[in-house]
């Protein structure tokens, strides 16, 4: 694998690490916020909060990176936060103090993820970038499997002590700030400055491509109605699924997800990236028609096994996509507005679920999600041409 160099490794080592501590809170989240008195309302508000605050830092600090021609300390900094985050929302149960600890761990998403997608863009060649995105997804989907796995296994043997996995996550959090050390800064001549205000990098929506602008506008129509994972696992906890089988396909999800990011990429490079973006929205489209149903355990199974490859031939299909079609001095912008944007349709797409199943019930909300993505793949395959590869903006 020629294509993987030392400091894609290095990054890829780094987000696995901390998707392993990240990964290994998700299951019990919920139930500890619960358990030191959070009702369903203030977790929400929480979790909007957060995610808020991940949006428009990924726009700025992308602007940032960019502006300053820097990638490396947003990248150390951004997964130090994140890092010591984890154990800070154990020490105290104080409101105020868990919305700043969980505020400051998505800080650190937002602080780091333009300028480490740019570095894995200049990393690659135009036609390697489905290869190398797919490499870094796959490695960090690895700690999706490896972290709840972990997590499994500790509560196994000590139920309901939900502060210790707090701590506990924090070492593989270390891990990753350890392994960031051994990135090096690639000198660059700095570019002109331009505004550093905190709104800045939306004025990159005006001055970016037409070809930009059509795919990120599909990509964002997309979001607004592809609400969180949760809502799958609480539909296969509904039709009859044990809290373990529910965790257990969640796992098995992620690892088909890690073993089919690199192996879809090197396609993706070969037959074009909008081709297997379309191919992973008519999987996506398939699950959610068959999440609409009352299925048993392997219909469950097999889905979760398609959900797997849909995540693979969109996720880091849709950067190195948006990384080929953009300005290489602008890819941690370009990337950063597209992200925070996303971040911010996914809040509305889980609000918007949420309503439409207290509503109308759970099969309403998968028909409605499955009919807006056959109108979303329609959009892409008519309204946005296969981009030619801007190779001089991207060598």
């Amino acid at each position: 694998m020629k294509y993987i160099t030392r400091t894609i490794l290095v990054l890829s080592v780094v987000s696995l690490f901390t998707d392993v501590a990240s990964e290994m809170l998700y299951p019990v989240m919920p139930v500890y916020l619960q358990t030191i008195g959070f009702s369903v309302a203030l977790i929400g508000l929480l979790e909007g909060l957060a995610e808020a605050t991940a949006g428009l830092s990924k726009g700025y600090f992308g602007k940032m990176s960019d502006n300053m021609g820097r990638r490396v300390p947003f990248v150390r900094a951004g997964y130090a936060l994140s890092c010591i985050s984890k154990p800070m929302l154990a020490v105290y149960t104080f409101p105020l103090w868990v919305f700043f600890a969980r505020t400051l761990d998505r800080c650190g998403k937002g602080l780091r993820t333009g300028a480490r997608d740019a570095i894995l863009s200049d990393e690659a060649t135009p036609e390697t970038k489905g290869k190398v995105f797919g490499f870094h997804r796959a490695m960090d989907t690895l700690g999706a499997v490896v972290g709840p796995s972990l997590a499994l296994l500790y509560l196994y043997f000590y139920p309901l002590q939900y502060k210790t996995l707090f701590f506990i996550a924090f070492f593989p959090g270390l891990a990753a700030v350890f392994a960031s050390l051994f990135l090096k800064e690639k000198i660059k001549e700095p570019p002109p400055k331009t505004s550093a205000s905190l709104f800045a990098f939306m004025n990159y929506w005006k001055e970016s491509p037409s070809l930009y602008r059509k795919v990120v506008t599909g990509l964002l129509v997309f979001t607004l109605f592809n609400s969180s994972d949760v809502f799958l696992l609480l539909r296969a906890k509904q039709s009859g699924l044990s809290d373990t089988l529910v965790i257990g396909v969640y796992i098995f999800y992620n690892l088909v997800y890690a073993l089919f990011s690199l192996p879809v990429g090197i396609v993706a490079d070969k037959i074009g990236l909008k081709t297997i973006f379309i191919t992973g929205l008519c999987l996506f489209a398939a699950v959610y028609f068959g999440m609409s149903l009352n299925a048993g355990i392997y219909i469950y199974i097999f889905l979760f096994f398609l959900y797997g490859l849909y995540a693979a031939s969109t996720e880091g299909i849709s950067k190195a996509w948006i990384s080929n079609i953009t300005d290489r001095k602008d890819t941690a912008t370009a990337i950063g507005l597209f992200a925070g944007f996303q971040s911010i349709c996914a809040l509305f797409a889980s609000s918007l679920a949420g309503i439409i199943w207290y509503t109308w019930g759970a099969s309403t909300t998968f028909i409605t999600t499955s009919a807006i993505t056959v109108v979303v793949i329609l959009y892409f395959l008519f309204a946005v041409p296969q981009p030619a590869i801007n190779k001089s903006s991207n060598s």
